[in-house]
């Protein structure tokens, strides 16, 4: 059976585009049949579509073709395993934005081109990484820049019941138990114990 070539495409969020991706892949020959796509982060590798490429479809002999680096994951480490992983199942993988992974050498010159990739994989997946660290100090800075200007995260509070006060009262007084109470407010057990323990 003939090598077969696969695309990857990932992209962080559902509002974000995979076009500019898909383009790049296509023009490169990968048919657009063949182009897995994840909308999620890279944070790791656990993502469906790329794990389904991994384990069902991807085998010794093909290519697998992604845009940027940091597609396959933002963990150094990650990517790193992943790149081995490709290696050792005899699957090649090319990355458009890393020109010396789209060449052939010839056999006997094969360890310039892999010294050649390593090093830049590895300043690339550092790059990657940094990117990613970077996101998350921002998120953590907009957060605690959020929080000081009062800004309320999650669920807003759901207002307490009209006849709260007098219910806990007679709750408190040993007139009714909580099961009644609960019936009476008309909540959620889980909701009266929330509001209880507030």
């Amino acid at each position: 059976m003939d090598n077969r070539i696969y695309g990857y495409a990932r992209v962080s969020t559902r509002e974000q585009n995979e076009d500019r991706q898909l383009e790049a892949l296509i023009r490169f020959g990968v048919p657009e049949q063949n182009i897995i796509i994840d909308k999620a982060s890279g944070k790791d590798t656990e993502r469906e579509g790329y794990q389904y490429l991994k384990r069902q479809i991807l085998r010794k002999g093909d290519t697998l073709v992604i845009k940027e680096l940091d597609r396959l994951s933002r963990n150094k480490a990650d990517i790193k395993r992943e790149l081995e992983e490709f290696k050792a199942a005899g699957v090649r993988v090319k990355i458009l934005d890393i020109p010396t992974t789209l060449t052939d050498f010839p056999p006997d010159q094969a360890w310039i081109l892999e010294m050649i990739n390593s090093i830049l994989i590895e300043v690339l997946g550092s790059i990657a990484e940094n990117e990613r660290n970077k996101i998350r100090s921002r998120q953590r800075e907009g957060i605690e820049a959020a929080k000081k200007r009062d800004v309320k995260f999650g669920r807003p509070a759901k207002p307490l019941p009209d006849n709260w006060q007098e219910v806990l009262a007679e709750v408190h007084s040993g007139k009714i138990k909580p099961v009644e109470a609960i019936r009476e407010l008309g909540i959620s057990r889980s909701c009266y114990y929330r509001l209880y323990n507030k």
